[in-house]
């Protein structure tokens, strides 16, 4: 995978302080962080998240709080602003609305504390919040890069129909995503249906099919998240249709189903580091004064059959 300049010296950093600069880490008081992830504690996805943050937190000496808002904005304000009063050191924060955490993350940082975004960002990044970094794929462009790439694989053209269901339509990771898989369909003329699918497993794969009877001509099939890409190979299926399929992360369902040919390739966001990275961060701004930075973890991670064994035994863990 190619570093960017940001990421190598992040690395670097990390590096430095995990080795040699360990017990003076140890050896100070702990640094203070709240982790807070937009679901609930059911979302397997964000496994390897805390897994990361708490593997970040023992090698940092940070005093780790990890909070779930259950798809709650009202919850997630909250959350911030407890975190706030408690006088953390800092907050990392999935910024799963473009707008509904403006306030609350900009009263934390005016108030002296590091705010690092992880997993979602808002659509217009740094220009449109005030956390100082963020954490995460490239969501639009991993969009544009599986539609272009299935496009090309599946000799899709002018005139064809996809499908892409959306767990969270409104949801930042499903603008986004969503929005780079219409630019490389409508560059070739080709039109996008959508529906709401949820974050039920079981009821969004009987969404999924059901769209997928009611129209014949769909050519292809994009998941959005980890639900529709999870359940998409079982919709299809079930509605008795062959179409390709391709989508975003990683379970061991969307595995099999890659390794079988049933799906495609799935976009692979590395969640693992974006629970070390925020809390390593936030861990050297707050001793160091080092200032957060963005880190892609959308990198080069395409992964189909060719790649898919690789990273499998991870799944849960590491990736």
């Amino acid at each position: 995978m190619k570093l960017t300049k940001s990421k190598a010296a992040l690395l670097a950093g990390c590096t430095l302080l995990a080795g040699t600069g360990m017990a003076i880490a140890q050896d100070q008081a702990p640094v203070s962080a709240t982790m807070i992830i937009y679901l609930d504690p059911s979302v397997q996805f964000f496994n390897p998240v805390v897994r990361g943050a708490q593997d970040a937190a023992a090698a940092f000496n940070v005093d780790l709080d990890v909070q779930y808002a259950n798809n709650d904005p009202v919850r997630q304000n909250d959350l911030i602003e407890s975190a706030v009063a408690t006088g953390v050191d800092g907050i990392a924060v999935s910024i799963s609305s473009s707008d509904a955490f403006d306030d609350s993350i900009c009263a934390a940082v005016d108030a002296g504390i590091i705010v690092i975004g992880f997993n979602n960002d808002d659509l217009e990044g740094a220009a449109g919040n005030c956390r100082q970094a963020y954490i995460g794929m490239d969501e639009f462009a991993s969009g544009y890069e599986l539609g272009l790439r299935m496009i090309e694989a599946f000799d899709l053209k002018e005139g064809d129909t996809v499908f892409n269901p959306r767990e969270i339509p409104e949801a930042s990771f499903a603008v986004a995503r969503g929005g780079g898989i219409e630019k490389a369909m409508s560059e070739h003329g080709i039109s996008v249906e959508t529906v709401r699918a949820g974050l039920d497993p079981a009821e969004a794969q009987n969404i999924m099919a059901q769209a997928l009877i009611a129209n014949p001509n769909i050519k292809a099939v994009f998941g959005t998240g980890s639900v529709t890409s999870t359940v998409g190979a079982g919709a299809i299926r079930d509605a008795g249709v062959e179409v390709p399929f391709g989508g975003f992360d990683l379970a061991i369902e969307i595995a099999n189903a890659v390794e079988s040919g049933a799906m495609f390739a799935t976009m692979d966001q590395q969640p693992y580091l974006q629970g070390y990275y925020p809390i390593a961060q936030i861990a050297m701004a707050a001793r160091y004064g080092l200032t957060p930075t963005d880190v892609d973890t959308g990198q080069g991670a395409f992964l189909d059959q060719s790649r898919i064994g690789a990273v499998k035994p991870l799944i849960g863990t590491y990736r």
